[in-house]
Formats: C-alpha cells, sequence, structure tokens
C-alpha cells in the first residue's frame, strides 16, 4: 500500500465518518426540533381538560372548546388569564358573563363578578370561532387552595348561551 493509497483509503473513511455523524446530527436536530414543536404547540393550544357543562343535556348555541389557564396554578398577587376558546352559529351583539368562583369544601355563597362580553373578546362576535379572554389580579391574602369557577353567559336579551364548570389552583407562594 503506498503513501497515496492509505490517504485515500483514510480519507475515504473520514469521509464516511463525517457524512455519517453529518447525517446522524442532522437527524437528531430534526427530532429535537419536531418534539420541541410540537411540545410548544401543546403548550399553546392544550385547553384545562376538566371543564365540563353545567347541563350535559342542555343544547347550548356557544361550544367551548377548552380552558387554559395561566399560569398554572395561579399566584396570589400576579394577574392571572382565562382563555376559553368557543364557537357560535350566530353573530352575538353584546352579553354578560357571570363567574361564580367557591373554594372547594368550603359551605357558602360563591363569590360573584358579572363582565361585559365585549370586555373580554372584541364585539359583534361573529359567527365561528372566537376566544374569551378573562383576566384577574387576586389580593395576596387569597387563601392557597382549589377553586370552582361556574361561567354563565348570556346574550344581550337574557337568552343563556352556554354555561361551564372548571377547576382551578391558587398556589400557596405570593408576589408580595
Amino acid at each position: 500500500m503506498s503513501c497515496g493509497d492509505h490517504f485515500h483509503a483514510t480519507s475515504t473513511k473520514m469521509a464516511t465518518h463525517s457524512s455519517t455523524t453529518l447525517y446522524f446530527s442532522f437527524c437528531l436536530t430534526l427530532i429535537t426540533f419536531t418534539l420541541s414543536s410540537f411540545h410548544a404547540q401543546a403548550g399553546f393550544h392544550a385547553p384545562h381538560p376538566s371543564f365540563r357543562y353545567c347541563d350535559t343535556n342542555a343544547a347550548y348555541a356557544v361550544k367551548v372548546k377548552g380552558v387554559e389557564i395561566l399560569p398554572d396554578p395561579v399566584e396570589r398577587g400576579v394577574p392571572f388569564t382565562f382563555k376559553i376558546p368557543a364557537y357560535t352559529p350566530e353573530p352575538i351583539q353584546s352579553g354578560d358573563l357571570i363567574y361564580e368562583i367557591s373554594y372547594v369544601g368550603v359551605e357558602g355563597p360563591p363569590a360573584i363578578f358579572l363582565h361585559d362580553l365585549c370586555e373580554e373578546t372584541p364585539c359583534p362576535v361573529p359567527a365561528g370561532n372566537f376566544m374569551l379572554v378573562h383576566t384577574e389580579l387576586l389580593p395576596p391574602y387569597t387563601p392557597p387552595g382549589t377553586y370552582d369557577v361556574k361561567l354563565t353567559f348570556k346574550d344581550h336579551k337574557e337568552k343563556l348561551l352556554t354555561c361551564i364548570t372548571f377547576p382551578f389552583k391558587i398556589g400557596a407562594t405570593s408576589a408580595i
């Protein structure tokens, strides 16, 4: 074997090794990118899995697709947001959203918050998909634990469009 043959054989092995390493690196990068992209999309689009309709037999006009709570768990003294994707078959001119919040396991009347629909989504709401976005700030002395939310949605004529319930947690830490 001459020096030139040895160089050719060595460079061929190195080229094969380099191209295999490059191919492996490319595949690993592609898999990592795909998984991280899927994870990011899942985090953005993954609604809270445990909402339910108040009356499972009712034919609500507005269909809720999920509930996303940010941050989850909610932190006292820090703004939090409920994002609720929904669908309406007909336009909605205006309406009211009534949030009834109760502490799980504690008897007593819920805290009730009335909000205008147009504060939480652009009005009039056209037929099709839309998003309710409700942001709130809890006082730092709010007790940590699990709460239940009952959201009732009525149009401007007091017609019930939908009603859902879902839990949310307030963490033990406080920003204050």
